[in-house]
């Protein structure tokens, strides 16, 4: 088997956990043979703050390639 990897960041104005929802639902929409995700780093951008906070999270999904 080998398996691919790739980075990906999800966002959330409502938490972290939200935010790696975001990207792995994205990931099971658009990926077949997803297999595992590992959450990288997180972050919150703070610069538009009259917006509200921006949870980012990004995590790194693996997926097995077709033979």
């Amino acid at each position: 088997m080998v398996f691919k990897k790739i980075s990906l960041t999800g966002t959330s104005p409502d938490s972290f956990d939200d935010a790696v929802d975001d990207a792995v639902s994205r990931a099971e929409e658009t990926l077949d043979n997803l297999k595992w995700a590992e959450v990288e780093e997180m972050g919150v951008e703070i610069a538009n703050a009259e917006q509200g906070r921006q949870y980012q999270a990004e995590v790194m999904v693996a997926f097995e390639l077709e033979e």
